[in-house]
């Protein structure tokens, strides 16, 4: 019988480790520092490995890789004087607007492994990652903008978390997802994380590749130029999109 093969994966160590990295996820919301134990764990796991061949697969991918590029630290206040509209300018103001620490990841001692850069690079460009795509910092948005590095080099930890935003929809869901339910309605039903996360995906797989982009070099640059150059179309209206936060849209008028 076909159950056989869901009985080979279902082993104790299976589900064992799997609440290990249960536990982790679910902390996330109280403590970012969660989400960086996660990925710690998975540095030496099969998905992580997939990860590495996936942004090897990519020519511009494997050169960062290769390169191990840092980039200087975010400095605020040196955006806050770039252009008006700029990629920098729109991430401080963004960023002041809401109070976020832009230094929020962790920086490991040594970046020689491969799966430790990629992390790395990954938390480092998170943010900037919601501004390109318009997906919002908050429990909204946050699924969506995951999804697109997930749909691009499978990042281990954003694909769990996309899965375990659904198994939490799944218990928690009591009505069908619909446009006319108020948004945060919408966001506990199983529909609205699918639709999310499908969409994500989607977007990162219609754009360039975001993971060898040195945006460090290139904050002075219109953001709008940006997202033609990478052919992403951002989601700017709705409960999950930046945009449709009033004080946000003050911070950037």
């Amino acid at each position: 019988m076909g159950f056989r093969y869901i009985q080979s994966l279902v082993t104790p160590d299976n589900v064992n480790q799997f609440l290990e990295l249960v536990d982790l996820a679910a902390g996330a919301r109280k403590d970012v520092n969660n989400v960086f134990d996660l990925s710690e764990k998975l540095y030496a796991s099969h998905p992580m490995q997939l990860c590495i061949k996936a942004v090897q697969s990519d020519p511009a991918c494997a050169a960062m890789l290769k390169e191990r590029y840092v980039g200087p630290p975010y400095d605020l206040a040196a955006m806050l004087s770039m252009p008006k509209g700029s990629l920098g300018w729109t991430y401080a103001r963004v960023m002041s607007a809401l109070g976020y620490d832009p230094d929020f990841y962790r920086t490991p001692d040594s970046l020689e492994q491969e799966a430790v850069y990629i992390s790395f690079r990954v938390y480092k460009t998170h943010d900037i990652h919601h501004i390109i795509t318009g997906y919002s910092m908050d429990d909204f948005g946050e699924i969506g903008v995951i999804s697109v590095m997930a749909g691009q080099i499978r990042y281990p930890t954003f694909v769990f978390l996309d899965l375990i935003a659904l198994l939490g929809a799944f218990f928690r869901s009591k009505q069908l997802y619909s446009e006319n339910l108020e948004p945060a309605e919408q966001m506990k039903t199983l529909g609205y994380i699918f639709n999310l996360g499908s969409a994500g995906i989607a977007m990162g797989q219609a754009a360039k590749p975001l993971f060898p982009v040195k945006w460090e070099e290139g904050l002075e640059r219109p953001l709008e130029e940006w997202r033609q150059e990478l052919n992403i179309k951002p989601i700017v209206e709705g409960p999950y999109s930046w945009y449709s936060r009033p004080e946000l849209q003050a911070a950037i008028a």
